[in-house]
């Protein structure tokens, strides 16, 4: 295929993914406006439903106008051949081979992190502020990017510089040997992310001994869940919102609740969250996604490496020579659809495995402290109540609210 007609293709994938997300942002805003489900009827008073709705529509507009002005920040530059002419002008200083692509993405990256600071301080200073959960400040803001920056430049910068040494050294059997890296970094991620990666940006704690750690400890005895790792992450650092979650394999298990969950929630609605953590890996949910993650990667890298040596691609994005750069670049216009069939697949996946934890948490200890978390969690967050079911089949990784109260429900 000639470099102009996979120049219009990538131009017609970015198209086609603007339009498709906002004819579905849109459906979505306007859905929310109708009635509220029966189980969901009764949680915003009027002035609350007001002020969720009016929080919806302030997230959505404003997301619409950034994404508008990406959307024409990279048809321009995609149309105009900039990313060709801009790894080409590094040559002029001197970089080549491996160093140039290193350089290309980590410029790359840190201009279009940079260029977003504004949007991203309007979000967090203006519309967070606004409807009362912003708790960060603006030293701690800009601390967290530059630790943001070294650490991207530490690791994604060593995955790009081993997978470009590879590509280079091996040719087009690069993939599997990078797929059994990136599988031994993922796992690596996944054992020591809480205990390395999360302390630069928050503090964890032992959840101290008291009523709560005592109930939480009596209920993991009761369904054999190997708790010993049970840490209070200080999430009101940043924001007045609330969560927990599950890390980690085998002795290296952590559960974390934020501060915030523990000052919102009663004894029995945190137990209840942390039943439904548990459930999650009693059905064996977390080596099931793990195993689909790895299998997914290595079809992605192995398409990859039928089509990473194209000179056409290059080309197309205004470069005369090959340029695996570019080309790692115009793969991933490319493959977009795939990824977003993709996606739809893990959606469901995971809804599916949220009501089956949920179902956990109701048998082993108590749906109606689970149904009363999740509707506290809801209205704290001033959440979509009734989202456009399109909207979720794309979107949603957790089924609607009252979806999950009206299964726990039933027998």
């Amino acid at each position: 295929m000639n470099p102009s007609a996979l120049l219009y293709i990538i131009l017609g994938v970015v198209v086609f993914n603007f339009v498709l997300g906002k004819i579905l942002t849109f459906l979505n805003l306007q859905y929310a406006q109708k009635d509220l489900p029966p189980e969901v009827a009764d949680l915003y008073g009027a002035k609350k439903l007001i002020k969720a709705r009016a929080y919806q529509k302030a997230n959505t507009n404003f997301s619409l106008l950034s994404s508008i002005i990406s959307f024409v920040f990279t048809i321009t530059l995609l149309a105009t051949g900039s990313f060709g002419w801009f790894y080409g002008y590094l040559e002029s200083w001197g970089w080549r081979g491996i160093e140039q692509g290193l350089v290309f993405f980590g410029l790359l990256a840190v201009l279009g992190d940079v260029l977003s600071i504004p949007f991203q301080l309007y979000q967090t200073f203006v519309i967070e502020e606004k409807f009362g959960f912003n708790r960060n400040t603006l030293p701690n803001f800009f601390m967290d990017k530059l630790k943001g920056y070294l650490l991207g430049g530490i690791l994604a910068g060593g995955l790009m510089y081993l997978l470009l040494y590879l590509v280079q050294n091996i040719g087009p059997n690069f993939w599997w040997i990078f797929w059994l890296v990136f599988l031994a970094f993922s796992l690596f991620m996944n054992l020591f992310y809480t205990s390395w990666i999360l302390p630069l940006f928050n503090k964890l704690e032992p959840l101290p001994a008291g009523q709560l750690r005592e109930a939480i400890e009596s209920y993991c005895a009761q369904v054999g869940f190997p708790l010993s790792n049970l840490f209070v992450m200080d999430g009101s650092k940043r924001s007045s919102k609330a969560n927990a979650f599950f890390s980690g394999l085998g002795s290296r298990k952590k559960v974390v609740l934020f501060d915030t969950l523990i000052e919102k929630h009663s004894q029995e609605e945190l137990v209840a969250v942390l039943a439904h953590e548990v459930g999650h890996y009693k059905k064996g949910h977390i080596p099931l996604n793990i195993s689909l993650s790895a299998l997914q990667t290595g079809i992605v890298l192995f398409i990859l490496s039928l089509v990473l040596f194209s000179p056409e691609l290059s080309r197309a994005l205004g470069y005369e020579q090959l340029s695996i750069p570019l080309n790692l670049m115009a793969f991933s216009f490319l493959f977009s659809p795939v990824s977003m069939v993709v996606g739809l697949f893990f959606n469901i996946l995971s809804r599916k495995n949220e009501y089956e934890a949920d179902r956990y948490a109701r048998d082993t200890y108590s749906g109606d402290a689970l149904g009363s978390a999740l509707k506290r969690l809801s209205v704290d967050s001033l959440s979509n109540l009734n989202p456009h079911p399109w909207y979720v089949w794309f979107h949603y990784s957790h089924p609607p609210v009252w979806k999950r109260l009206r299964a726990l429900g039933e027998n």
